[in-house]
């Protein structure tokens, strides 16, 4: 299948609750890691399936809300064609150092979804 989901981030009010509910719900190994400004917490959910991560909303008016990401060649190009198509950008083109880069899309129903280049 091409553009597969790749990674699912839980964008959350509340990091240690979201943690201590989905690990003992669904027993994800759950690793915290410092980034610059945040912690970041990953989810390995094993060989069968797509991890994620975790992280506090970026802003308080936002709900909580869990974001999938799918594979694309090219994210540039990807986010051109994606707006082309009645899309708007939410988040420009970020880079996740030596991983790789996403963008951040509505599509013309409202709904968001992130681009994902790896690296």
């Amino acid at each position: 299948m091409g553009n597969p989901f790749v990674h699912i981030e839980l964008h959350t009010g509340d990091t240690q609750k979201a943690k201590d509910f989905y690990g003992q719900l669904l027993d994800w190994k759950l690793e915290d890691m410092d980034m610059d400004s945040m912690t970041y917490t990953m989810i390995n959910v094993g060989e069968e399936g797509t991890g994620g991560g975790m992280m506090a909303k970026m802003s308080e008016d936002a709900p909580s809300a869990w974001m999938p990401y799918v594979s694309v060649d090219d994210v540039d190009a990807s986010a051109e064609k994606a707006t082309s198509l009645g899309a708007s950008i939410i988040v420009e083109k970020q880079e996740v150092p030596n991983i790789g880069y996403f963008v951040i899309i509505a599509d013309p129903t409202g709904a968001t979804i992130g681009l994902w280049q790896a690296a």
